[in-house]
């Protein structure tokens, strides 16, 4: 295994380097391990895998059935939900199948629905109906007064968006990807068939050369010599309310969609929190990533009369993450054969839902656009992912059993032991940061948001080896 976040790179070319881990980078890192001649590194520019859009959206498990029909986003949605539904439950992702409400509040958006259940059956999805305010209170109880009807979609799910791109980088880097990170790429040339790229740290060199990059992703198709799309930053903040607001809503809460986006939703997280959001607003800043009073004003706002009683609860935290939208409705990947170059730009909240068929997708244009001779195929050993579970798992018997350490509670609020701790700094692609840490254990992530394990918590991870990758018995977080 190999996973860097320090000193020289290697000098000898890779066969393909993927610029961004993210969720997409990391799927398709992972696919292209499966084919075992190929040399192949992942490039990060921050200090962890899924640090940029991967680590701050929504969660859903889209259906695609609001998507554009016949564009590449639905096709892709559309293959990549099936797909991730089975790798998940293969890998130990948390999934909760909760289905969605896509609610009509006026008359407009009430006659809206009958399209939008269309639209689905075009986009091969055959299981929305429409409800009527009867029974869309039966099913949402706590709804807000006014709801004119609803569009059922029953196969829309929540995920964990972070146990997710740590499962495809952890079974890339075991079957031989190398991740480095810390590597800002700066600057691209190309030479007799080979990608340079400066980076942080050094030089890589490439003979395909794969764009991940998100909201970077425009940048670096330019110092290619390519201008196919511009990202405009759009910003998306939400409220995370307390597990005790976890029984006021039983499905995901869509409103009608609008040009912006899927607009302001109310959705329960696989770990029993409430999210409310996000906003859409887009900005010129790719690190505008703070909350602002106005955004959390203009959620509460939405929140009041999607789920009055939400406003009730405890807010745990606030966050935002960006989204690389652009002038364009679809992906934006494009295969450029003279330059040995795959662009994937343009990957919006369905990303996630996505991205195993992305992958697929762009390692067809490796082969079929540039020319890449992937060679044999190998069925990737699986991983099993110790992902953040709900607090009775957590504290099971036969856990502490077999070691005590999983008996000594760390973080109280998300009963986070010292064994969960212990096995991620041990982990393939061990965290570097408490951020890091919190995203593969919880961590500091319940009520308290680390006031009161803060301190024992940094100092596990203080006391961690050297921050390289590591043999043991961890698969992941």
């Amino acid at each position: 295994m190999t996973v860097t976040a320090e000193g020289p790179l290697p000098a000898d070319p890779y066969d393909v380097v993927i610029v961004g881990a993210g969720v997409v980078g990391c799927a398709i890192a992972r696919e292209l391990a499966r084919r075992p001649r190929l040399r192949v590194a992942l490039v990060e520019a921050q200090d962890d895998i899924g640090q940029g859009t991967s680590k701050a959206n929504t969660a859903i498990l889209h259906t695609g059935f609001d998507a554009v029909p016949g564009s590449l986003e639905a096709r892709l949605v559309r293959e990549g939900a099936r797909l991730l539904a089975a790798y998940a439950a293969e890998s130990g992702i948390p999934v909760d199948p909760v289905g969605a409400l896509l609610v009509a509040w006026d008359e407009e958006q009430l006659a809206a629905l009958p399209g939008l259940a269309e639209k689905a059956e075009r986009n091969e999805y055959r299981a929305a109906r429409l409800l009527g305010p009867v029974e869309l209170h039966e099913k949402e109880p706590h709804l807000g007064p006014g709801a004119l009807g609803a569009l059922h979609v029953p196969g829309e799910s929540v995920i964990c968006p972070w146990t997710t791109p740590l499962a495809y980088a952890t079974q890339a880097v075991r079957h031989g990807v190398h991740l480095h990170l810390n590597s800002p790429v700066r600057k691209v040339s190309r030479r007799d068939g080979t990608h340079t790229l400066v980076t942080g740290r050094g030089t890589l060199r490439a003979r395909r050369l794969v764009n991940a990059a998100g909201l970077h992703a425009d940048t670096l198709d330019r110092r290619i010599g390519h201008d196919d799309f511009t990202v405009t930053p759009r910003r998306g903040q939400l409220i995370v309310f307390d597990t005790l607001a976890r029984d006021l809503v039983r499905h995901i809460l869509l409103p009608v969609p609008t040009a912006l986006g899927k607009g302001v939703l109310v959705a329960p997280t696989v770990y029993g929190n409430v999210l409310l959001g996000p906003t859409a607003e887009d900005l010129d800043d790719k690190r505008a990533t703070e909350s602002t009073a106005d955004g959390l004003t203009a959620l509460r706002t939405q929140g009041a009369r999607i789920l009055p009683a939400l406003l009730d609860e405890e807010i745990t935290a606030v966050y935002a993450g960006l989204r690389a939208a652009t002038e364009h409705e679809d992906y934006r990947i494009t295969a450029h054969p003279d330059d040995g170059y795959v662009t994937v730009g343009g990957i919006r909240s369905t990303g996630l839902t996505a991205s195993l068929a992305i992958a697929a997708h762009v390692t067809t244009l490796l082969a079929d656009e540039t020319g890449l001779d992937l060679g044999p195929t190998r069925t990737l050993e699986p991983v099993r992912m110790r992902a953040p579970r709900p607090h009775a798992d957590r504290i099971a018997a036969d856990r502490i059993a077999v070691d005590p350490e999983y008996g000594t509670l760390v973080c109280h609020c998300e009963h986070v032991s010292r064994g969960d701790i212990r096995d991620a700094l041990a982990g393939p692609i061990p965290p570097r940061t408490l951020d890091g840490l919190r995203r593969r254990t919880r961590a500091r992530a319940g009520r308290c948001q680390g006031t009161y394990c803060g301190p024992a918590v940094q100092a596990l991870l203080a006391e961690a080896p050297p921050k390289r990758a590591l043999p043991g018995k961890a698969t992941g977080a």
